[in-house]
């Protein structure tokens, strides 16, 4: 009885994926079977739908659920401190008159780029991965694909940006400072060529349901004219370009800048000896470092997942090595952490962001008799402010 249901199931099948010619109704399966051969030459994708239709094989990708367990413990953990993270230093920017720089903004529009991520990609696609099933619909797939690729894109270019602003202000101190009207438009930019480098997810992102004989799985991918990956040459194609201008490209500018900048600052250390004059240096320098430390963890981050989709792209039979998932979830994870790490470096080298992250994380935990010092460190932090800007101002007009 099993293998009359196969069999029909299989003409069923072959009749509904070959129903554009109407020349196989009718047919049984030994003529079925004659005509197939010519059939999978001329289309390379028939086996797979054909097999897909029948439910054959056992379901892959699904590991045990204490492995399962193991994997949405670290995610979940590295998403709530990213968002948790991101979320302080939006309102640290937001809400305080005084950490509204031109420098600040750029920053809160990474931390924006970097909340969309952990939100709207990191979740859902971590569910994806693990269980090898996409249960949220096609639209979500679709938003969650265009999210990936629009705040990478976002986030890269912001760095830039920041590079930009900082580089004119210590290698090039006497041209005009970027204005809140230039960064603006900047972050505008941004945001206009990251969405048109993100355009293809928009367009061919889709669903797919397979069978299964222990169940069926349902996969959200993007299918190229001719194909997906990691068949389509289309994909890799923009996998590359890609990897060229979210990459390569911006990370060769910021080492080629931070350079010019770290010779520049130890240039001036040796011929500027007065007291405010090296408390600018040292400022400059500090926050030099905390934005290199940014773009080195960032390169880091996104190495490993970038060369994971080109080197399965040429040895396509590491995708199904009996690690394969694991490996990926590592470089995922170890990608989407970049978002966790970023607030992290502003506590660790910034001292106002720190104070502003210990007033929220310790507002219910520190005591009454701490708070006044906070405070004071806050004034500090104020009067140095106010002295470098006077201070800068009279360099500029000193050397007029």
């Amino acid at each position: 009885m099993d293998s009359d249901i196969d069999i029909q199931t299989f003409i069923n099948c072959t009749q509904l994926v070959l129903r554009r010619n109407r020349a196989w109704d009718g047919l049984n399966v030994t003529q079925l079977l004659d005509l197939l051969p010519s059939q999978l030459q001329e289309d390379v994708h028939l086996k797979e739908t054909l097999g897909n239709c029948m439910g054959l094989g056992e379901r892959p990708y699904s590991p045990p659920w204490w492995g399962q367990l193991a994997w949405l413990m670290i995610f979940a953990i590295m998403l709530l401190l990213a968002v948790l993270g991101n979320t302080l230093v939006i309102w640290i920017v937001l809400a305080h008159r005084r950490m509204r720089t031109v420098t600040n903004c750029f920053l809160v529009n990474l931390a924006i780029a970097d909340l969309l991520m952990a939100t709207l990609n990191g979740a859902p696609n971590f569910v994806f991965l693990v269980t090898a099933h996409w249960p949220f619909g096609a639209i979500t797939c679709t938003a969650s694909n265009f999210t990936a690729n629009l705040t990478v894109s976002a986030g890269v270019f912001t760095l830039v940006a920041i590079t930009v602003d900082r580089y004119v202000a210590i290698v090039k101190p006497l041209q005009h400072r970027l204005s809140r009207k230039v960064a603006r438009a900047a972050l505008l930019t941004v945001w206009c060529a990251s969405a048109l480098l993100a355009l293809p997810s928009l367009l061919y992102s889709d669903t797919y349901k397979k069978q299964y004989i222990n169940g069926e799985r349902e996969i959200c991918f993007i299918k190229w004219p001719d194909g997906s990956y990691p068949t389509s040459r289309a994909d890799y194609c923009y996998n590359l370009v890609f990897l060229a201008v979210t990459y390569v490209a911006p990370m060769s500018v910021m080492v080629w800048a931070y350079a010019r900048m770290g010779a520049t600052l130890r240039g001036r250390a040796i011929g500027e000896c007065t007291h405010h004059q090296m408390q600018v240096v040292r400022a400059k320098r500090k926050v030099v470092r905390m934005f290199v430390l940014v773009v080195v963890v960032f390169a880091l981050c996104w190495l490993p997942y970038h060369a994971y989709f080109v080197l399965v792209y040429h040895h396509q039979r590491l995708a199904s090595a009996p690690v394969a998932q694991h490996v990926y979830l590592l470089f995922y994870w170890l990608a989407m952490a970049n978002s966790m790490f970023n607030p992290l470096i502003y506590y660790w080298m910034s001292n106002k962001f720190r104070i502003y992250f210990r007033v929220v994380l310790c507002w219910g935990c520190t005591p009454k008799s701490k708070m006044p010092e906070l405070s004071k460190q806050m004034e500090m932090n104020k009067s140095f402010s106010v002295s470098q800007r006077h201070f800068r101002n009279a360099s500029f007009f000193s050397r007029v």
